[in-house]
């Protein structure tokens, strides 16, 4: 079958690169785009090919085109819960681009929207698709490193405005021209690094640990005065067995997927029997274990066909008549948000709280 799919917002320039799994995939088509702003979408009416019949700027208007199989969801963080509350009857699955929500309590409201729809809600997370995370995910569940004690995560960018869909860049005055008006530096919008980013950490850091959950959180974040919202966020979780630190950054000397910057971006693991650093987008692993202390490197494994992105995956789970699972899972991303929604709220009070429910 082809899968119609429509692309719900271009709030996040990750539409884009949504868009364009769609576009390469050969049993999917762009069926529909919507926007209440005609412009954000008209680098990919161009770049698609998508006529004019297909694009809208009233939502109503666009669902009463359909029917759709899947929307793409790329809605400002705050408006997640509520798009898809008003999607979820119109009998298509939902493939939200991260972050899944702005609460705990918004995730919520959107799993039970989808519930006994007979429709999937996935989470997309991007860097589930880099092939040293990936590798990295098969070694600690082969045992490479014993039993996984700890995660440590450092991530970000140079800022969400400086690049746009297939990671076009723009200036530095271009930045600055956008920042006042873009949702990513309200709060009310659910703006900041750390909604941004520590989902990422949160997310897959629940994933290698096979669903454990932190006892307490610590968070502490930057309080730059000419901005509402963080820009550096630093997360400790305690669990049962170790401590793992989270931080996110909106400022980094220069964008992972072009130039790695310092400190490094990625992940790195801490086993009984070893550990693993897990670079973004790197070809070799840099791995200790007790059999070979000395550092050394493990080339990582090629994705395979059907799990080289997100799109792919989705489609490839609902051909199948499969559920999605991983960080796609939605409970599984409900546990990392409450782990968000503890760190911003540990931030708030300056103090470290327990896992919030």
């Amino acid at each position: 079958m082809t899968f119609r799919i429509a692309g719900i917002s271009f709030d996040h320039m990750h539409m884009g690169d949504l868009l364009r799994m769609v576009y390469e995939h050969p049993h999917a088509e762009i069926a529909a785009l919507y926007d209440p702003n005609r412009a954000k979408m008209q680098d990919a009416i161009d770049t698609f090919n998508v006529p004019e019949d297909r694009v809208f700027t009233d939502l109503d208007a666009c669902l009463a085109a359909g029917p759709y199989d899947m929307a793409l969801l790329c809605v400002a963080t705050a408006e997640h819960a509520c798009v898809t509350e008003r999607l979820a009857p119109h009998d298509m699955h939902i493939f939200v681009e991260k972050p899944f929500a702005a609460s705990a309590d918004d995730a919520r409201r959107m799993i039970t929207a989808m519930k006994g729809t007979g429709r999937q809600l996935a989470i997309n997370w991007p860097l589930r698709w880099v092939e040293s995370h990936v590798t990295a995910k098969r070694l600690i569940d082969d045992g490479l490193i014993g039993e996984l004690r700890e995660v440590h995560f450092y991530n970000g960018n140079r800022g969400p405005l400086w690049h746009g869909a297939d990671k076009q860049e723009v200036t530095a005055q271009e930045v600055e021209h956008l920042k006042p008006d873009a949702w990513w530096y309200k709060k009310a919008s659910g703006g900041g690094a750390l909604l941004d980013y520590l989902g990422y950490g949160a997310t897959l850091g629940t994933w290698y640990m096979n669903g454990k959950s932190p006892i307490e959180v610590t968070c502490t974040v930057d309080e730059a005065p000419e901005i509402e919202v963080d820009e550096h966020a630093i997360a400790v979780l305690r669990y049962k067995n170790g401590l793992s630190r989270m931080e996110t950054r909106w400022g980094t000397f220069t964008d992972p997927w072009k130039y790695q910057p310092q400190p490094t971006c990625g992940f790195t693991f801490i086993g009984s029997d070893g550990t693993i650093l897990s670079p973004d987008y790197a070809t070799h692993l840099s791995v200790q274990t007790r059999a070979c202390p000395e550092i050394h490197q493990v080339a990582v494994d090629a994705l395979t066909p059907g799990e080289r992105n997100g799109i792919e995956y989705m489609l490839s789970c609902l051909a199948r008549g499969e559920p999605v699972g991983g960080p796609l899972d939605p409970a599984l991303c409900l546990t990392a948000q409450r782990i968000v929604d503890t760190a911003a709220q540990s931030a708030l009070e300056k103090r470290t709280l327990k896992l919030l429910p």
